[in-house]
């Protein structure tokens, strides 16, 4: 099983059953999760592999971790991103001070709450279930906030 594709597999038993059924997609260097829809939303969690261009502290290669808005858009993620801000109290208790809100990495007409991480072995064995784990923080972090904005149910 590929990595990314473990990622999905554990994060779909580790997401509370209340947030609803999170559905993912996956490729060799990355995977989304978003809720609702059967095609991917534009607001998602996702881990990513990223280059040095993108961070240059790595110096072979970055993961990245977490939420990402990339509607077509730009005030549109300025909004959601805002309103995460907005809540920065809250969801910062729970994934403390590594995720950076801002910018998305190597798009500014994008947004991001992530944290990337340097340097990853990624045949790790042990890293999937790493992966998953953070994202859960994520999504039960950031999700609930995210779908008080206009009262829906999940996306």
């Amino acid at each position: 099983m590929e990595l990314f594709e473990e990622v999905a597999d554990a994060l779909r038993g580790m997401v509370p059953a209340g947030l609803g059924e999170p559905r993912c997609s996956w490729h060799r260097y990355g995977v989304k999760v978003w809720f609702g829809t059967e095609k991917a939303t534009r607001l998602h969690y996702e881990a990513q592999v990223v280059g040095t261009r993108h961070v240059p502290e790595a110096e072979t290669l970055a993961l990245e971790v977490g939420f990402h808005a990339e509607e077509p858009k730009p005030d549109v993620n300025d909004a959601v991103l805002a309103r995460l801000l907005a809540a920065e109290g809250r969801w910062r208790r729970d994934l403390g001070p590594a995720p950076v809100a801002g910018e998305f990495l190597g798009r500014d007409t994008w947004a991001r709450v992530s944290e990337v991480w340097l340097d990853p072995d990624l045949s790790d064995d042990e890293l999937g279930g790493e992966v998953a784990a953070r994202l859960t923080d994520y999504i039960e972090a950031l999700e609930p906030i995210l779908r008080e904005r206009d009262g829906s149910p999940p996306r």
